[in-house]
């Protein structure tokens, strides 16, 4: 599964026996920011019961940390916390807020229920997946342009810009698993006489 990350923040939402979970998804940098927007939350929804959250920062996870807030061990952090990790979202923040109902959940439906609010914010948020591969830039003659786009567009290679002066000078991003066949079919499609010039580079996909 693709690493993920999240464009901007989002909100969910989950009800069971007059229960309220406010859901909010944030896209995070560094500890600090999650610690700053757990606060924000808390100054938000300052009459609530729980603020309950989960956080995951690091291309492999290397910080992460959850809180029941409250809720009994186990039923409210570890599952928001299993939401990003089964989803492979990285540098996120979910919080979950309770307002209660009046009716008590037991563990099972607290578990279900902070998952359900945290799967909400992730169905609407707008998730990137981070590429890896190559900037790969080359003078084509204006005679190849048409054929060269196409072929690109074809094998679903993003062009990141294109200068037109006595010839076109194009740039793609290239996923590292189309590299070999990208070159072929510039190769074969200019004779030969287009040469390619590349980087590594990462980028998002939406």
């Amino acid at each position: 599964m693709a690493a993920k990350y999240i464009k901007e923040a989002a909100d969910g939402f989950y009800e069971e026996k007059k229960s309220r979970f406010i859901s909010t998804i944030f896209p995070l940098s560094t500890e600090e920011d999650a610690l700053a927007r757990i606060q924000e939350v808390r100054k938000r929804y300052y009459d609530a019961r729980h603020h309950c959250f989960a956080y995951v920062i690091g291309a492999k996870n290397e910080i992460s940390r959850q809180s029941d807030d409250g809720e009994p061990s186990q039923t409210a952090g570890m599952p928001i916390l299993s939401v990003l990790l089964g989803n492979d979202i990285h540098n996120a923040l979910i919080i979950v807020t309770r307002y209660f109902g009046g009716t008590l959940l037991g563990t099972g439906g607290l578990v279900r229920a902070y998952t359900s609010a945290a799967k909400d914010a992730v169905e609407h948020a707008e998730l990137l997946t981070l590429q890896n591969g190559f900037r790969v830039s080359g003078e084509i003659p204006y005679t190849l342009v048409g054929k060269i786009k196409y072929m690109a567009e074809t094998m679903q290679i993003r062009e990141e810009s294109s200068e037109y002066t006595d010839k076109v000078k194009m740039t793609w991003l290239v996923p590292e698993e189309k590299k070999e066949q990208f070159e072929t079919q510039i190769r074969e499609l200019s004779g030969g006489s287009v040469s390619l010039a590349m980087d590594k580079a990462q980028w998002y996909n939406l």
